[in-house]
């Protein structure tokens, strides 16, 4: 199965100086919209090499192919994932579908930096989500009241690995049943982290770091026998060297 995971644009958190002045679901900035935009082109449209390959590895001939033929699309529930997934869905031509595990590590809170602590909060709720995304497909996960347990407030990182684990065996489900064309995931980058690591077989992993620009793109292609081939990680072509963030 080819797997295409992919960071979100830039968010407003993403750009503060001064991180004391996070919000709890950041919009995207005008840069981020911008990412955004040239991501959707890019998927749909744009010419990018791909390599051609058998089982022998020193089969290394390559194409060029215009698009990725995206055909499935999914996103979190966060507004910067939304977002992203929104622009790359007009781009595509496929509806955009909420997987609520595709969150960023922590879930929906905000550390008060005074006598609350850590609160948690609940994210968009469905009529929120419907009437700001009309094209989203909204999961069962996300109710009327939201998606998060704010009782909960921030979501610890082993909790975090487990939910990167339960996302794993699903797209590996996904590619035992044999699903056709491309699937896309707007995450994020911590989740992404987790993934990634899930995938390999690497959690913990915690001599393993593996970043995300924003907007930036990693393909793996998920074959028989929990085979993994990695393409290629992180990879921006779509931006220009002062869109990077």
């Amino acid at each position: 199965m080819e797997l295409y995971i992919i960071r979100h644009a830039q968010s407003v958190n993403n750009a503060l100086p001064d991180q004391s002045q996070r919000v709890c679901d950041p919009h995207l900035t005008g840069l981020g919209q911008k990412q955004a935009a040239r991501l959707g082109h890019h998927l749909a449209t744009e010419p990018h090499p791909e390599q051609i390959y058998g089982r022998d590895p020193e089969e290394t001939s390559v194409e060029t192919v215009q698009g990725y033929g995206i055909t499935r699309l999914y996103c979190s529930a966060m507004h910067r994932s939304l977002e992203t997934a929104t622009a790359v869905s007009d781009a595509v031509g496929v509806r955009p579908e909420i997987w609520v595990d595709l969150h960023e590590s922590g879930g929906i809170f905000l550390d008060h930096r005074d006598g609350r602590g850590i609160v948690g909060y609940p994210g968009m709720t469905r009529s929120e989500i419907k009437a700001e995304f009309p094209n989203v497909v909204i999961s069962d996960e996300v109710r009327d009241t939201g998606w998060w347990d704010s009782e909960a407030g921030e979501e610890d990182w082993p909790t975090c690995q487990g939910r990167a684990i339960r996302v794993s065996r699903r797209l590996w489900q996904w590619a035992d049943e044999g699903v056709q064309g491309p699937v896309a995931v707007v995450s994020h980058a911590g989740f992404m982290e987790a993934l990634l690591k899930a995938i390999f077989g690497r959690l913990p992993g915690a001599e393993l770091t593996i970043h995300h620009f924003n907007t930036a793109i990693t393909r793996l292609d998920l074959g028989p026998a929990r085979e993994v081939h990695i393409r290629y990680l992180n990879r921006v072509p779509h931006l220009p060297q002062d869109f990077v963030s």
